[in-house]
């Protein structure tokens, strides 16, 4: 098995740390809005690979992480007047219904930021006593990025081009703006009353150092894969790694695996542009969500997915395609294939894994089911599958449908 790792830039066979399990963590949802449906591809490429792994015989540990603590739900809790753990366990809640309705499974662990302070702090001071981090004269504490040699390893930013001595606050900044960031924020006005006394004053944890305490509480201090959106790269996970690596002198994660954004129509989404649509919004209109997870799984997870009405349309009738071929099934009764439903079944098994294990090529492995479908159908058209190779049939599209997840 083959996974292209954006450390190296290059597709590596996959070897875990520990023989037959695989340690994951997968960034998870902010949860200060409805997810949408550039959200739900990320979710759904991590079902796969996670649906991948197990087919393969792996134990998959994973780790999705609720940040329910950072700028943005600070901010829509005060504009809301309400509460920080009222507002966002409503988010939480959609999360949840979200990742039920598109058939995603649930992983072993979803720690909360705001459920990890104290080891947050912990980790801080161990960075701070290892010469990494700093106070400020605001009375945040700083990553000193400089101090990190391999700093931009991930993302390939050039430190030398980096303004020394600068600082970040903000949870999110582009390359251009590159600096020292904050692992703890004092607290100020606009925080209200989010806050948490600890030995590193009155403030909150930044968002990056939640991730890296999170993922090595429950994974420990070496991952196999990391997995997020493409957008994530910079400056989230070049800090993760950081911090991380410097705090334990070991290698954080072993495999980065990114999936690209999703585009509507062919513009980015936003909700300025009248294209910014959440499950919710799908199922309104009318379309199941297993269509929808069939459209956001069935594009290579590396490139970038052009979600059109006309797109969810056809994923619906593949769907539609799958079900009544399996309920076609049931009524054969024909005089037999010899061998040969047998051949077409081990090519297609040969086919699908070939694919998948070619990081996770699902434009060919399903191209290879459909292509299975027409050919069984084929032979059913002319009464030659019988009860007993129907029923093989059956669960042969069992099987590989634990990786899709189509037919629930």
């Amino acid at each position: 098995m083959k996974l292209y790792n954006t450390l190296t830039r290059r597709k590596e066979e996959f070897i875990p740390l520990e023989d037959k399990v695989v340690r994951i963590y997968t960034c998870g949802p902010t949860v200060y809005d409805y997810p949408h449906i550039g959200n739900l591809r990320a979710f759904v490429f991590w079902d796969l690979l996670r649906r991948w792994l197990k087919y393969k015989g792996y134990k998959v540990i994973q780790v999705t992480n609720l940040t329910d603590v950072d700028d943005k739900t600070i901010r829509g809790a005060r504009r809301e007047g309400i509460p920080l753990k009222q507002y966002t366990e409503r988010y939480i809640k959609a999360f949840f219904e979200n990742i039920e309705a598109l058939n995603i499974e649930r992983v072993e662990y979803y720690p909360r930021a705001t459920e990890h302070i104290p080891e947050m702090v912990e980790f801080i001071k161990k960075l701070m006593e290892r010469g990494y981090a700093y106070k400020g004269e605001d009375g945040s504490i700083y990553y000193d990025i400089s101090k990190f040699k391999d700093y931009g390893k991930l993302s390939k930013i050039k430190i030398e081009k980096l303004k020394p001595g600068a600082r970040v606050k903000s949870d999110l900044y582009g390359k251009e703006e590159a600096r020292d960031f904050a692992l703890w924020k004092a607290w100020d006005e606009e925080d209200g009353d989010v806050y948490w006394e600890t030995e590193l004053g009155k403030g909150r944890p930044g968002w990056h150092i939640e991730c890296s305490v999170m993922a090595m509480k429950y994974l420990g201090e070496t991952l196999d894969i990391h997995s997020g959106g493409v957008d994530l790269i910079f400056p989230h996970h070049e800090n993760e790694i950081a911090q991380s690596e410097a705090a334990t002198g070991k290698t954080f994660a072993r495999y980065w695996v990114h999936s690209e954004h999703l585009l509507v129509e062919g513009q980015r989404m936003a909700k300025s542009l009248g294209n910014f649509y959440t499950l919710r919004d799908l199922i309104a209109k009318g379309y199941d969500p297993i269509a929808v997870r069939f459209l956001l799984l069935s594009t290579h997870y590396r490139q970038q997915l052009n979600f059109t009405f006309q797109a969810l349309e056809a994923a619906e009738n593949a769907v539609e395609r799958l079900l009544n071929f399996m309920e076609r099934l049931k009524e054969a009764n024909g005089e037999g294939t010899e061998e040969a439903l047998q051949r077409l079944m081990l090519e297609t098994q040969r086919k699908f894994e070939e694919h998948m294990d070619d990081d996770l090529n699902i434009v060919e492995a399903l191209a290879a089911l459909f292509d299975f479908v027409r050919e069984v159908n084929k032979l059913m058209n002319e009464n030659k599958v019988s009860r007993d190779e129907a029923q093989k049939v059956r669960e042969f599209i069992y099987k590989l449908d634990k990786v899709l997840g189509i037919i629930k």
